[in-house]
């Protein structure tokens, strides 16, 4: 069993939610800080300093056996994938999805509580492809403008199968993972520590996003049943490669080729 764990993504769908129930059980120890992120394994500086570098991200906790990091950025990082597997290859790799366009909806929002978006949401997700790449990479270690391509995670999960076992990737789909005590029980007993701990704060959000003015963020129902079918072959794709339940997702989930 592994020693390190990875939360690796993805944005908006619950990722210091699941930090925080990890960070509580006596046998975990999860990086600091949760907010900002370390960004570790994108830190050219800091990586070269290896796994004792790393170690320094974790403060003493007696009896804790498991270390986690939580890195949403790193879900479609080939950098970070190829580091994290070079530094721990037996790490267990946890990535939380949701309903896409939700998720899209909770990343425009949060873009614009945090001063980065100025558009409205339908414009934003019309423009997305022309102003995807157009960010200060000084600030952002990956677009704030992804909403869309954010959300067909079997894309960005492929780096990561590509390096390791299948049976060390956990995907959670978020809508069925928070307050389940039985999901995260199961989680712990995955990761090989005590599964019978519960701790508090299993049915409580974390770090939601405020909604901006009211009527600012409404869809149409033109623009609802497009991103349903946008989304709909990736997220086939994604329930056929991972046995994943998505019916808790609105909308048609195509079967596509793997």
């Amino acid at each position: 069993m592994s020693d390190h764990c990875f939360i690796v993504g993805a944005q908006r769908c619950g990722t210091t939610y699941l930090y925080h129930l990890l960070d509580r059980h006596p046998q975990v120890v999860m990086a600091r800080p949760v907010r900002p992120e370390p960004k570790f394994f994108l830190d050219d500086a800091r990586y070269a300093g290896g796994v004792a570098a790393h170690d320094t991200l974790f403060p003493p906790k007696p009896g804790a056996r498991l270390k986690g990091e939580k890195g949403t950025s790193y879900l479609e990082s080939d950098v970070a994938a190829e580091r994290i597997a070079a530094l721990f290859p037996d790490a267990r790799i946890v990535v939380l999805v949701r309903d896409p366009v939700a998720r899209a909806v909770s990343h425009w929002r949060f873009s614009v509580e945090n001063g980065v978006e100025t558009l409205p949401m339908e414009e934003a997700f019309r423009k997305e492809a022309e102003r995807r790449e157009a960010y200060d990479r000084s600030r952002f270690s990956v677009s704030p403008f992804a909403y869309l391509k954010r959300g067909r995670y079997v894309e960005d999960l492929e780096r990561w199968t590509e390096r390791f076992p299948r049976e060390h990737i956990r995907v959670l789909v978020s809508e069925s993972f928070q307050g389940s005590a039985a999901a995260l029980a199961d989680l712990y007993a995955w990761l090989g520590v005590d599964p019978a701990f519960r701790p508090e704060g299993l049915e409580e959000p974390v770090n939601p996003s405020r909604p901006p003015a009211a009527g600012t963020d409404a869809l149409t129902p033109e623009t609802a049943a497009y991103l349903k079918d946008y989304f709909a072959d990736a997220n086939g794709r994604l329930a056929e490669r991972f046995g994943l339940d998505l019916s808790v997702w609105p909308g048609p989930t195509r079967s596509g080729a793997a």
